[in-house]
């Protein structure tokens, strides 16, 4: 018979407050504040695979890499956030994602106290809305998209998976972002525009026409190039 000591122990129960951070570069340290700001989580710790166990990032302790997620969910953490950016990688944020979904935890939306999101807007889970973004009315922000500072989302947009619009980037009404999209810092997507799967627009760039997938619009550029 295996000795009570030795079993292992039961799930806790869940705490709907409880936050769990994956990643505490940059992007992840911006996104402690905005929790904070917010104030509807607290946070429980940072898994990071490069940082040590039991040092802090901006008073987070660090609790060791993807190997305590498991302990974790059991002792009632559920809820946890991706704070890798995935900037010119997108590939590498949605790998964390399904790193989660695998442990059992799920990513709320989180949004900044001082950005503002129409009634009418949806946002599915894991995105990021940060301070003084915008989303308009009927605009759908897709799974574990990240809307950085002052970022401008206008009507009728649809973002896919994984899109991340940098600092200042702004959408016209009805525009289409296929998953990874990568928008930099004040560029700008005309009206009815698509921009397909895995495009990156450089910093500045203006788009007035459909950009295929996998293509990058360089810095300052517009497209489409005469």
């Amino acid at each position: 018979m295996t000795p009570a000591s030795a079993q292992p122990a039961a799930p806790q129960e869940f705490d709907p407050t409880a936050l769990l951070l994956y990643g505490g570069g940059g992007h992840g340290k911006t996104l402690i504040d905005l929790v904070r700001a917010a104030g509807n989580y607290h946070w429980v710790g940072l898994i990071d695979d490069q940082l040590t166990r039991g040092s802090k990032v901006l008073g987070v302790p660090v609790l060791g890499g993807a190997e305590q997620l498991a302990d974790l969910h059991r002792s009632g953490v559920r809820l946890a956030v991706n704070g890798v950016g995935g900037i010119g990688n997108p590939a590498v944020r949605a790998r964390v994602f399904e790193i989660l979904e695998q442990a059992g935890f799920t990513c709320p939306a989180i949004v900044h106290p001082t950005a503002w999101v129409e009634q009418s807007a949806r946002l599915e889970g894991g995105v990021q809305v940060l301070a003084h973004a915008y989303v308009s009315s009927a605009a759908t922000i897709g799974f574990g998209s990240v809307l950085n500072a002052g970022a401008i989302v206008s009507h009728d947009c649809r973002l896919g998976r994984c899109v991340n619009l940098s600092p200042g980037a702004a959408l016209a009404g009805n525009v289409r972002l296929e998953d990874h999209v990568q928008v930099g810092m004040k560029a700008t997507v005309n009206l009815d525009i698509s921009v397909g799967r895995g495009a990156r627009i450089g910093n500045g760039a203006t788009v007035k026409a459909d950009v295929p997938p996998d293509t990058v619009v360089r810095a300052g550029a517009v497209w489409p190039p005469k």
